[in-house]
C-alpha cells in the first residue's frame, strides 16, 4: 500500500465526525411531528451516516481500510455528538444561521480531508477533487437513503455537491501552486462554507434540467402555440404569446398582399365611369 505524502490529525477527523453527528440530531428533530417518530437510537444512527459515511466513503475510493472503523473513538463521536444535538435541538433548531453555517463547515470539512488525502497518496487532481466531493455529501446520501426521502444533492434548490467541488477545486489548485498543505485545507474549507452560506442566503441554485429540441418537436407539443391570423387584430391580443416565438397562419378570408397590389394595378387602368 502506498504511504500518504500527509496524514489527517485525529482530532481534526473526529470534529467533523462530531459536527456531522449533531447535524443528524438536527435533521432528525424535523420528524418529531410526523408519524415516523424517531427514537434515541435513530438519532444516534443518523449522526453515525452523516459523520462517518462521508469518511468511510473517502477510505474506500482511496483503496485503505476505513480509518473511521480502526478506532472506537469515530463511534462515540459522532453517536455522542448525534445526542447532545438531540437534548439541544429545541435550542439549536431556533438559530436558522447557525444550522446553515453548521451545515457548510461539514461539508467542507469532509470535502477538504478527502481532497487533501487522495491527493496525499498520489491521486491525480481531478479525481481527487471527485473524491473530496462524494466524501462531502456521502454521508448526507446515506440519510436519504436510510429515512427514504429523495436524495437533497439530485434535486433542485440543493447546492452541496457543488459547493463542495468549489471548495475542493480551490484546495488542489492551491496545492499545485505550491501553497502550504494546512493552509490548502483551510482554503478548501472556508471556500466550501462561504459558497454554501452564500447559496442559502441568495438562493442561488443550479439551472434545472432541459433538453435541446428541434423546432418541429416544439410545435408538436405545442411549447411553441399556432393561432389563426383571424384571431389576432393588434398586438394587444397577442398578449404573452409574442415572446414564445407563436406562429401566426394567414387567414385564407384575407387577400395577400400581392393579391391587392395586382387589384390595386388593376383598378387603376380601367377608365373611370361615364357620368350622366
Amino acid at each position: 500500500m502506498t504511504e500518504p505524502l500527509w496524514t489527517i490529525p485525529l482530532w481534526a477527523d473526529l470534529l467533523g465526525v462530531g459536527l456531522g453527528g449533531v447535524q443528524g440530531a438536527m435533521h432528525a428533530a424535523e420528524f418529531r411531528d410526523r408519524p415516523q417518530r424517531i427514537d434515541w437510537l435513530g438519532v444516534a444512527l443518523i449522526g453515525i451516516m452523516i459523520g462517518m459515511g462521508g469518511g468511510f466513503i473517502r477510505d474506500v475510493l482511496v483503496g485503505e481500510p476505513p480509518a473511521t472503523l480502526r478506532s472506537p473513538w469515530y463511534l462515540i463521536s459522532a453517536g455522542g455528538a448525534a445526542l447532545i444535538g438531540m437534548w439541544l435541538s429545541a435550542v439549536l433548531t431556533r438559530v436558522r444561521r447557525l444550522i446553515v453555517a453548521l451545515d457548510a463547515v461539514v461539508i467542507g470539512m469532509f470535502g477538504a480531508f478527502g481532497t487533501v488525502k487522495a491527493l496525499s497518496f498520489g491521486i491525480p487532481v481531478l479525481p481527487a477533487v471527485f473524491i473530496g466531493a462524494c466524501a462531502a455529501v456521502g454521508g448526507g446520501v446515506v440519510r436519504d437513503m436510510m429515512l427514504g426521502v429523495p436524495v437533497a444533492i439530485l434535486h433542485v434548490g440543493s447546492f452541496y455537491a457543488a459547493a463542495a467541488a468549489i471548495g475542493c477545486t480551490s484546495l488542489a489548485v492551491a496545492q499545485l501552486l505550491g501553497l502550504d498543505i494546512v493552509a490548502c485545507v483551510i482554503l478548501g474549507i472556508v471556500v466550501t462554507a462561504v459558497t454554501r452560506i452564500l447559496a442559502v442566503e441568495l438562493g442561488i441554485n443550479l439551472p434545472e434540467q432541459k433538453a435541446i429540441r428541434r423546432r418541429r418537436v416544439l410545435i408538436d407539443t405545442g411549447e411553441i402555440p399556432i393561432i389563426e391570423a383571424r384571431d389576432v387584430r393588434t398586438m394587444a391580443d397577442l398578449g404573452d404569446l409574442d415572446a414564445t416565438g407563436a406562429i401566426i397562419l394567414p387567414d385564407p378570408d384575407r387577400p395577400h398582399a400581392d393579391e391587392r397590389a395586382e387589384d390595386d394595378d388593376s383598378d387603376d387602368g380601367d377608365p373611370a365611369p361615364s357620368r350622366r
